[in-house]
């Protein structure tokens, strides 16, 4: 019985191991495949609708990247201003406090559409400094629009993180004769720092879905080069591929988002 099991234990150790492979060489290979793909397509590939897909492929490609810099920027500046009024909310003065309130409400509860437009309307085309002439184009106007309802979003989620720190840190601190500055820099932001990460991931993933409205304003983005793609090809099946293209392309994109996300909530759900 010792003798089959040993020799059961030297068979598997014989047997050689399949190789593991780093997601870096998977990615390398995957990028090759897609190369030779493009460069020889194989015959059941050569039809006319994969044709003009791949000729429109960069287009989309730097559609999408237009999407991804009105999101990126948008939820930056939404961040910045968020945090200054997510703290105006926590003020002790009841004025700016409700200042503060009113505007989270407003922008939280407008239709992203609406401020889009809002934004491309009441800010002028071109700015005037001196006798120079700048122009003010539309990407920028929906980068600000989306910003809107980013720092009230991100405004409510800073006031939220606040308010769920335990109320014995902020007394044990006090008895550790902490100064403000230094409880909020080495106790309390840290903590609210990982009760942001999931919702703000969350927030940004919905402000990216969002900025497929910029194409509404004239904004040359994804859905722009989609529909200039569909009218010059004028078939009813590449109209159907092209926009299933551009809803794959924001869910790779937004996907991975989601993912990670569920990770963090996941990660920091009882820090």
């Amino acid at each position: 019985m010792e003798d089959s099991l040993c020799a059961g234990e030297a068979s598997v150790l014989l047997q050689p191991s399949s190789p593991s492979w780093s997601p870096l060489a998977w990615a390398a290979v995957l990028v090759v495949a897609l190369l030779l793909l493009v460069s020889q397509p194989p015959a059941f590939l050569q039809t006319p609708l994969i044709g003009y897909l791949l000729t429109w492929s960069p287009a989309l490609l730097m559609g999408m990247l237009a999407n991804i810099q009105i999101s990126v920027l948008a939820v930056a500046i939404g961040t910045l201003a968020g945090l200054l009024i997510g703290a105006l909310q926590l003020s002790s003065l009841r004025p700016v406090r409700m200042a503060a309130r009113w505007y989270v409400q407003l922008f939280r509860n407008a239709p992203m559409l609406i401020l889009i437009y809002f934004s491309t309307y009441v800010f002028p085309f071109e700015i005037h400094l001196g006798s120079h002439y700048f122009s003010f184009p539309d990407w920028i106007k929906v980068t600000l629009g989306l910003a809107l309802p980013a720092s009230a979003n991100v405004a409510e989620i800073f006031r939220g993180a606040i308010l769920s720190i335990p109320a014995p840190q902020w007394e044990a601190a006090s008895s550790l004769a902490f100064r403000r500055s230094q409880l909020l820099r080495w106790i309390i932001l840290p903590q609210c720092l990982r009760r942001m990460l999931p919702p703000w991931m969350n927030l940004y993933a919905t402000i990216t879905m969002g900025t497929a409205l910029a194409s509404l304003v004239g904004v040359h983005d994804l859905l722009d080069t989609a529909q200039i793609a569909s009218t010059t090809v004028n078939r009813v099946d590449f109209t159907v591929t092209v926009y299933f293209t551009s809803l794959l392309l924001f869910f790779l994109y937004c996907y991975p988002i989601s993912r990670f996300t569920q990770y963090l909530e996941r990660k920091y759900a009882f820090s």
